[in-house]
């Protein structure tokens, strides 16, 4: 595990439920699937700054980034980085987020 990030229990629940669902058709793609959120997340723990700010999905202090077609929620000022939610861009974003607040 490391010490650049930390993902709170319903981020970790999104990263299981996707990975999950990719790899019931392909074992192999889940795995890729999740090597590369825990890349994002490495990078995003070391450069913070690189996200986002997405004001029409909430005004919370909060950045994005994209893996793939699902978006990275986080903290940008938590040390170590705090991993909010992994939410597939085609769901209502803004109203997942606001439901969370």
């Amino acid at each position: 595990m490391s010490l650049a990030y930390r993902l709170t229990p319903a981020a970790r629940a999104d990263l299981d439920e996707i990975v999950s669902f990719v790899a019931d058709d392909n074992a192999e793609a889940g795995l890729r699937v999740l090597d590369a959120f825990e890349q994002a997340f490495e990078l995003l723990g070391n450069k913070p700054e690189i996200g986002h700010v997405r004001e029409d999905l909430t005004r919370r202090p909060v950045k994005f980034w994209n893996v793939h077609s699902y978006l990275v929620v986080y903290d940008p000022a938590s040390a170590p980085l705090t991993v909010i939610a992994v939410l597939h861009g085609a769901r209502s974003v803004d109203r997942i987020l606001k439901d969370a607040e």
